[in-house]
């Protein structure tokens, strides 16, 4: 499947929180630009889901846009709010859980990373 045709339409003022909708016990993902130097995705959690806890080779910027949402890196807990951000370092073990159901966008910059040892 190329992800690329899943982009939002560009050129056009978009409401973040308007263009991706809570599924019942479903994370739903949207991605707003897919290129092989990083992505940027919005994303909605329903309550009570997970996000598998994973480590990625490359930081990743979370920020709320909507709800509250519990991140947890290297089994630090961090809950964020509504306008709140954070940047999962790079080679650490993370998940994001979701108490109560929320939308955040999430930013991988893949580019960068050619000197060190990923």
């Amino acid at each position: 499947m190329n992800t690329q045709l899943n982009e939002i339409v560009k050129a056009k003022t978009h409401i973040l929180i308007e263009i991706i909708e809570y599924v019942p016990n479903s994370v739903v993902t949207k991605t707003i630009i897919w290129k092989t130097t990083g992505n940027i995705s919005i994303v909605a959690l329903d309550t009570g889901e997970t996000m598998a806890e994973k480590i990625s080779p490359y930081d990743t910027f979370i920020q709320i846009i909507e709800g509250n949402a519990e991140v947890v890196i290297d089994d630090k807990s961090n809950i964020l709010q509504t306008g709140e951000a954070i940047i999962i370092p790079a080679h650490t073990s993370n998940s994001v859980r979701a108490n109560g159901r929320f939308k955040m966008i999430s930013t991988i910059i893949k580019s960068g990373y050619e000197g060190s040892s990923v």
